[in-house]
């Protein structure tokens, strides 16, 4: 018995739900397996700094470089993100990254007067966190987001000028 002579054999009703009910299933399985951005776990800063992150919140930019701001989950005053798919994603008063010890001068672009030490990410991105500033603010910039990948930090150096004073 063919599949055609099988739902021939039902009662009309059934016949009629059957292909919108299989369209529903199909939706539902692609709506639980699509996943969106990963979570990003924001920060915990020191109370002594935590002031100038949520300054910091305020004062971003709503797009960078033509990515619209969509901040992620969960929402917190020290993070931040661009895009959706890949996204650039901002954390501020995150702990001192240790590759600022092994030679911060190597790799230590300046871009409208803000340090960034850079590392180089496992997925081919990269990874910016200003020095010489009261708190460390990291941008991380994925593979193929941007022409350049230093790119959209001259779009945060001003509110990172405005927010974040000099010093450690």
């Amino acid at each position: 018995m063919t599949v055609t002579s099988r739902l021939a054999a039902l009662p009309a009703p059934v016949r009629w739900l059957t292909p919108p009910a299989v369209l529903l299933g199909g939706i539902v399985l692609l709506a639980a397996a699509w996943t969106g951005p990963a979570d990003v776990t924001p920060p915990v800063p020191r109370a002594a700094v935590a002031g100038y992150c949520e300054a910091l919140d305020k004062a971003l930019p709503k797009t960078v470089l033509g990515h619209p701001r969509q901040d992620p989950s969960p929402a917190s005053p020290y993070t931040a993100a661009w895009g959706s798919s890949p996204r650039t994603v901002l954390r501020c008063g995150i702990e001192r990254p240790g590759y600022l010890d092994d030679d911060p001068l190597r790799n230590s672009p300046e871009i409208n007067d803000v340090q960034w030490g850079m590392s180089e990410t496992a997925d081919g991105g990269y990874r910016f966190v200003t020095t010489l500033r009261r708190t460390y603010v990291e941008v991380e910039v994925p593979k193929g987001a941007y022409p350049n990948y230093s790119d959209p930090l001259s779009s945060l150096t001003d509110a990172i000028k405005a927010t974040v004073p000099d010093g450690l």
